[in-house]
């Protein structure tokens, strides 16, 4: 049985066609589950700033890996990886269909690759970065990381302390900072299971509205007062990357927009770097449309072709 890896820019509607897939599936007999690969939406109590999936499309969908990380708590990659693998290699050994639901690249290739992880860094390398990024800011210090290493840093965003950081830090240990270019491409290839890789896409503009409204209805929903609790609570800094929180915190839902518009960006460039990945553009699509679409893959081709 195949994996489904959904995914595709923040806002762009990844939930409703995962849910609009599960239904398919399930009326051939199938029985899917999702697993989400979002560095932010593991984290407890910050589920509408994240965007996680509702109790109401829970119920249509089970979900696995939502929100079991305290706001304290740092959380990484490596550990994601981890789960996400048990996670799976349980669902498909149950003769369940995992759905992958991805918003983050990395989490997303640490769920469906043995992640080569980085060698981690000096403990006072990290702490003189980190000394420089409370007292700068981060994008004093990603206008360094631009100087030293532009094609890293066109990747990550400006406001983004733990890639900033962490970028810098293997820079000063003399690592390559980022596998972008060939190495994101080839990693498609080096899949744990047989995958269908569907990522969604929409016309820019349109997606840009989306995200505005979208931005309007978590604040509507209450995600400033969550943002306020996490902070409260000693929020770690994995934990305050989330898109919004620094923002939010600050009153500035302008701010969180253009930061959440940026990031899409850049989430599409990386997805159309990758390879043997089926795209379905959502900009007229419905998701039962783009769900029938990926249904109609995996019956014609239901072998273990990645």
């Amino acid at each position: 049985m195949r994996v489904v890896a959904l995914f595709g820019p923040t806002g762009v509607g990844k939930t409703a066609v995962a849910i609009a897939l599960a239904e398919l599936l399930r009326a051939r007999g199938d029985e899917p589950v999702a697993i989400s690969a979002d560095a932010l939406q593991v984290y407890r109590g910050v589920e509408t700033l994240t965007g996680a999936a509702t109790k109401e499309e829970q119920a249509k969908l089970e979900h696995s890996l939502l929100s079991f990380v305290d706001p304290q708590d740092t959380f990484s990659a490596g550990q994601f990886a981890e789960r996400a693998h048990q996670e799976i290699d349980a669902a498909l050994a149950g003769g369940r269909r995992p759905i992958v639901v991805g918003g983050t690249g990395l989490y997303l290739q640490a769920a469906l690759t043995d992640l080569e992880l980085r060698p981690p860094p000096d403990p006072q390398a990290r702490a003189a970065v980190q000394a420089r990024i409370d007292a700068e800011g981060p994008e004093a210090l990603h206008a360094e990381l631009a100087a030293r290493a532009p094609e890293t840093a066109a990747a990550i965003d400006p406001h983004d302390r733990t890639r900033v950081s962490r970028a810098l830090e293997l820079l000063e240990m003399g690592e390559d900072p980022a596998p972008t270019g060939e190495q994101s491409r080839l990693w498609t290839a080096r899949l744990r299971h047989p995958t269908l890789l569907a990522g969604l896409t929409m016309e820019r503009e349109a997606l840009y509205a989306r995200i505005d409204e979208r931005v309007d209805s978590m604040v509507a929903q209450g995600a400033r007062r969550e943002v306020e609790a996490a902070d409260a609570a000693g929020a770690s800094p994995t934990a305050r990357a989330a898109l919004g929180f620094e923002e939010l915190l600050a009153n500035d839902v302008e701010a969180m927009k253009r930061r959440t518009r940026n990031y899409a960006k850049r989430q599409l460039g990386w997805m159309r770097r990758l390879e043997n990945v089926h795209e379905i553009d959502l900009t007229q699509t419905a998701a039962e449309g783009a769900a029938a679409e990926i249904a109609h893959i995996l019956a014609a081709r239901p072998g273990p072709v990645a």
